[in-house]
């Protein structure tokens, strides 16, 4: 059902998806949506908590066994960028806030940006020197935004790769973030 509504969301944008349509292409009743979901808004809730969800275990796997804050770096960046690229359909939900402000899914979002604003801070704090907390929180609101801007230019132009990509990042944020790091 999840997969199903985040295809249409996807498709037609939150107000103009229809509980009928999802509920046609899932195969079953509109009040079984509602039975399980309790309204479209819950449903799309539903989506971006699964996006969330596998956004966090994407990336966390990517860096699990990195050996220094570099190779952690440049894992994490293009495990987003795989992220995106593969799982569209999710990313858009992800990206488009400025339609849903004033709904819980705009929280929703800004939950998703700052799980992975403290994964990448956390991470962080294992590799640079943790004296001042809040550049490595500054550090990495940085990043989470920068990459933020890069996803919408590989979505314009389909020829930058996940790879290209992280290497454009990483040129960009490594630079600064070096002088920082332990190892």
């Amino acid at each position: 059902m999840i997969e199903v509504a985040e295809t249409v969301f996807s498709e037609r944008g939150y107000t103009a998806a229809s509980m009928d349509e999802i509920a046609e292409r899932v195969g079953v009743s509109k009040p079984m949506l509602y039975e399980y979901f309790h309204s479209k808004e819950g449903l799309l809730l539903a989506c971006i908590r699964d996006a969330r969800a596998a956004l966090r275990d994407t990336t966390k796997r990517s860096v699990a066994d990195a050996s220094t804050a570099e190779d952690a770096m440049r894992r994490g960046l293009h495990a987003f960028f795989v992220f995106i690229r593969e799982r569209r359909q999710a990313w858009s939900l992800l990206r488009h806030e400025m339609t849903l402000i004033g709904t819980s899914a705009a929280e929703e979002i800004e939950a998703t940006r700052q799980q992975q604003t403290d994964l990448i801070a956390t991470l962080m704090s294992g590799y640079f020197d943790d004296s001042d907390p809040m550049r490595i929180a500054a550090a990495a609101e940085f990043v989470v935004g920068g990459c933020e801007r890069l996803a919408i230019l590989c979505e314009r132009h389909e020829g930058l790769t996940p790879d290209t990509v992280t290497e454009y990042a990483m040129g960009l944020l490594w630079g600064g973030l070096k002088h920082s790091a332990s190892q």
